[in-house]
């Protein structure tokens, strides 16, 4: 059975539409997102490595030995995806898992050649950085840094 589409004019849909469209929080962080992160792409592209993966490998250098669940736990990521981008960061030499000789746990390290990434990207991810900042303005910038620092640790 086909279900008729709504009609422009239908007022419940239009009263949800202006609402939505005038006060939404997750559609204009997640467009924010989606802007600065092309930003950052585009900055580390001649890297060979994505903003994501970038933001990873730093978490990993910063952890100092962390396990996959930790790891996504910080970057508050489901699980799936955060295995997904920590596998290309691994497939890349970028990183390593350490398999002890006893235990479960499986601490994730930066390799030298992430360490290297990291620093040859830096001046890419400062230009990217600056560019950022010109586009959200000195306050909305250090309203996302003070934000991103109160959010909520994951658990479990």
């Amino acid at each position: 059975m086909k279900t008729k589409a709504p009609h422009r004019t239908d007022p419940v849909a239009a009263g949800l539409v202006e609402e939505v469209t005038r006060a939404c929080l997750m559609t204009r962080t997640r467009r924010i997102s989606r802007v600065i992160t092309s930003l950052f792409d585009q900055e580390l592209r001649p890297f060979g490595v994505s903003a994501s993966q970038f933001s990873l490998l730093v978490l990993i250098a910063g952890k100092g030995g962390a396990s996959r669940a930790e790891l996504g736990r910080a970057n508050h990521q489901e699980r799936s995806t955060s295995t997904r981008n920590l596998q290309l960061v691994l497939d890349q030499g970028w990183a390593e898992e350490i398999v002890p000789d006893k235990g479960r746990s499986r601490p994730i390290l930066i390799s030298q050649a992430g360490r290297d990434l990291l620093a040859a990207a830096m001046p890419a991810w400062r230009s990217a950085q600056a560019k950022a900042r010109r586009i959200l303005g000195d306050d909305g910038a250090t309203a996302i840094v003070d934000l991103a620092a109160n959010l909520p640790v994951e658990s479990g």
